[in-house]
């Protein structure tokens, strides 16, 4: 054994390791290979790495594995008893689909095959995966990301514990492979960071206590702490996360998080995140139906946490500052209504239509705040709209804000497996959020262009030059549905490592 990670989020326990010699012979309660579609009527086609596996097969394991079903397409696990012919007494083999260029899958199909073999060792000690040879990074990574689970409210953690071990096996290890181990294992670590608070139910994690864990996450990596409490809120004039939250007996925060950046960081990146920790619609309330997936309208100052946190321990040459604003959005004789003027952070006034569309009303405020540390980027991100969801679908989050900028995001959304797209922001959006009464409103009167109009309110809010993007990940977010590769039901962590990728791309380019 060469290296050990130590990848654990609060509720995950499975381990990724490095280790040399050959899964045909490795110690082990079973051995994961990659497969690959073939042609019709042809058995599927070991994937590189298992060339060894094979041959203690004589040749035959592709035709054995077609016997059980086995084809090779996307998320497909096929299991068959090895008999003494392999160490050890278990094969798991798992389909990659069929590459996308040329005959080497890409590290998104490594990444997704990683976390479906993850997800059908559930209850396993140990693994030996043969996948890391394709891409060590990507099969760390969906192997963590695969093996979550979140047990904090199981009688007795529940029934079977995630695998305990994976160990990635090569010939020999260097010191490039440990690195990538070290990342996969902090990037895994902060997913599961994200869908911890993500899945942690609001009866426990509401603005205080959200504000509390924020900052203890951050304190333990070396990332500075500012917590506004509903008083200092009232005195420095936030009067979009104030309003927002007055309808709750749980008041509202408002979390600063700053990672300098190490002793020369090259840029300054502002990330914000909606951080509403249930939303009813408040006066404008919602449907019964569904209305428990509002638990989940606080992942985007999950992800912007725990991001933030993971730049501290990768030390990443970047500067970062996190504005988090966090806030409870309830019907009650003292909520916010329809019709009310709200005077934001920095002066401008909101009229109030819809208390429904109150994640662009924190945000506001929040992207002012942020905007006054001059920053080189601004990324925003946010379950804003179920707009998006209609649009793109529960899997591809809408990306906005500044043509270039912009493009670049979801460039990088789209490389990390996470999937953005995005999308403009017509200049006539602007002119249907007039108000009677005040600068701006906070919703149009059309049924129409839903998380175009969001994005063009959030734009009234940034200054003119400043490069940004607005993430809408209200379906990406949660996941519902059952499980598919590395994605399970519940908080997804999106858009962590696309805004991770946003961080190095910043740091290396600028």
């Amino acid at each position: 054994m060469a290296a050990v990670s130590a990848p654990e989020s609060q509720t995950a326990s499975t381990e990724v390791l490095l280790g040399t010699g050959s899964p045909a012979t490795a110690t082990a309660d079973a051995v994961v290979v990659g497969l690959l579609p073939a042609g019709t009527g042809e058995p599927p086609a070991l994937a590189p790495g298992a060339d060894e596996v094979a041959a203690a097969f004589d040749g035959e394991l592709p035709a054995l594995l077609a016997l059980a079903g086995a084809t090779g397409k996307a998320d497909e696990v096929t299991k068959i008893p090895t008999r003494g012919t392999l160490s050890a007494p278990l094969l798991v083999a798992v389909g990659l689909g069929k590459p996308e260029d040329g005959d080497v899958p890409t590290a998104e199909q490594v990444r997704r095959a990683s976390g479906a073999a993850a997800r059908a060792l559930t209850g396993t000690g140990h693994a030996a995966s043969a996948l890391g040879r394709i891409d060590l990074g990507a099969a760390a990574e969906g192997t963590l990301l695969g093996a979550y689970a979140f047990r904090e409210y199981r009688t007795n953690g529940g029934a079977r514990p995630p695998v305990g071990r994976v160990e990635f096996l090569f010939d020999v290890v260097d010191d490039l492979q440990e690195r990538q181990l070290r990342r996969a294992a902090a990037v895994g670590r902060a997913v599961g960071r994200a869908r911890d608070l993500v899945n942690t139910p609001p009866n426990d994690l509401f603005p205080e206590s959200f504000a509390a864990r924020a900052a203890a996450l951050a304190e333990a990596a070396g990332v500075q702490v500012e917590v506004l409490d509903d008083a200092a809120l009232a005195e420095g004039g936030f009067g979009g996360v104030l309003g927002v939250g007055q309808g709750s007996s749980r008041k509202p925060r408002l979390v600063r998080l700053t990672w300098s950046g190490g002793d020369a960081p090259r840029k300054k990146v502002a990330l914000v995140g909606k951080g509403i920790t249930f939303d009813t619609g408040g006066i404008s309330i919602k449907p019964a139906a569904g209305m428990d997936h509002m638990t989940s309208d606080m992942s985007g100052a999950a992800a912007v946490v725990a991001t933030t946190v993971l730049a501290a321990e990768l030390d990443l040459p970047v500067a970062v500052t996190a504005t988090v604003p966090m806030a409870e959005n309830m019907p009650s004789a003292t909520a916010y209504r329809p019709g009310d003027v709200l005077r934001m952070y920095g002066g401008k006034t909101v009229e109030v239509l819809n208390t429904d569309a109150e994640g662009r009303l924190i945000l506001a405020d929040a992207i002012v705040r942020a905007a006054e540390d001059s920053p080189d980027y601004l990324v925003e991100t946010s379950t804003l709209t179920g707009a998006q969801q209609v649009a793109l679908g529960m899997r591809t989050a809408g990306v906005m804000g500044s043509d270039e900028f912009r493009d670049r995001v979801a460039a990088l959304a789209r490389a990390t497996g996470e999937d953005g797209w995005a999308m403009p922001l017509p200049g006539h959006m602007r002119a249907e959020l007039d108000s009677r009464v005040a600068d701006i409103a906070n919703v149009t009167g059309a049924r129409w262009g839903g998380m175009l109009v969001a994005g063009a309110f959030l734009r009234e809010f940034v200054p003119d030059g400043l490069p940004w993007a607005h993430i809408d990940i209200a379906g990406p977010a949660f996941h519902a549905g059952g499980p598919y590769g590395y994605t399970v039901k519940g908080g997804t962590g999106v858009p962590v490592r696309t805004l991770l990728a946003v961080l190095e791309d910043v740091a290396e380019n600028g």
